[in-house]
């Protein structure tokens, strides 16, 4: 569930501009003085309400995007708005959480006497297992 793909409805702003919803995810709005700055608002709103509902003790489940013919724009504009989950957390989740871990004695030599950077070793790998490579 890395990339998304979400419907938006784009409506054009009395004052100029442009105000967002998902029809998907209600609690998810936005704007912007532009299609631009709407757009990427809309994109930031959605990383927003999708890992609020990820924390959540008892999370509401992140919905399947609707089919775009069940998508009433109403007075709107409808635009994909395509979002990457990893890359969201890369760049807004990145808080260092301490872990401890074990390795044998053999390969924690063999490590250091090259250098070896643990930390970043173990994200790379973790990322590769998870299917988040960049």
């Amino acid at each position: 569930m890395n990339r998304l793909f979400y419907p938006a409805v784009f409506h054009r702003a009395e004052e100029g501009g442009f105000w967002v919803t998902f029809p998907d995810i209600p609690e998810c709005m936005t704007q912007g003085e532009d299609m631009q700055e709407a757009y990427e608002m809309a994109v930031d709103a959605l990383g927003l309400a999708l890992t609020a509902r990820e924390n959540e003790k008892e999370p509401i489940p992140i919905p399947e995007a609707s089919a775009l013919d069940a998508v009433d724009p109403e007075d709107g504009t409808l635009v994909i708005v395509e979002f990457d989950m990893a890359e969201y957390r890369r760049k807004n989740c990145s808080r260092a959480v301490k872990k401890t871990l074990s390795i044998p004695e053999w390969l924690n030599e063999a490590a250091i006497r090259e250098n070896i950077n643990f930390s970043q070793i173990l994200q790379e790998a973790l990322m590769v297992k998870l299917g988040m490579n960049r």
